[in-house]
């Protein structure tokens, strides 16, 4: 997870818990796109609450789990969007359990972050979109 690769051989997969645990998770979105070539989120969550994070974060995904769950999100990302790496960015041994099943390579959020700069952090206290409640220029 280098910020310096700018090859894009490289499709980044985040757990949306793995989102959630970040203070920014826009701006992660952004760093990734310039070393990777598909970047997107997988989920057991229904659609609608990845839906929710995304748009709530101004979040432009690749791909998402839609109504698959992460197995077969994963499987099927691997099949669709050919690069040299699939890096799934997770948060549990299940997670790194999955990965290792369905042949990607595995990083917890925390050792992504580490390598790529990210700050953790809760992404409603810190980065987050501003709400109407909050815009500066709302009656």
């Amino acid at each position: 997870m280098n910020g310096g690769d700018s090859s894009g051989e490289m499709t980044l997969a985040f757990e949306l818990s793995a989102l959630e645990e970040l203070a920014e998770p826009d701006a992660v979105f952004q760093d990734a796109r310039r070393w990777s070539q598909y970047v997107g989120v997988v989920s057991d969550e229904p659609t609608y609450v990845v839906t929710n994070f995304t748009r709530k974060h101004r979040i432009r995904q690749d791909f998402f789990s839609g109504p698959r769950g992460k197995r077969e999100s994963l499987e099927s990302v691997k099949e669709q969007f050919e690069s040299e790496r699939h890096v799934f960015v997770g948060t549990t041994d299940e997670d790194r359990e999955l990965a290792e099943a369905v042949g990607w390579e595995y990083l917890p959020i925390e050792g992504a972050a580490e390598a790529a700069e990210w700050e953790l952090g809760d992404p409603d206290e810190a980065g987050a979109a501003p709400t109407e409640d909050s815009r500066d220029d709302w009656p």
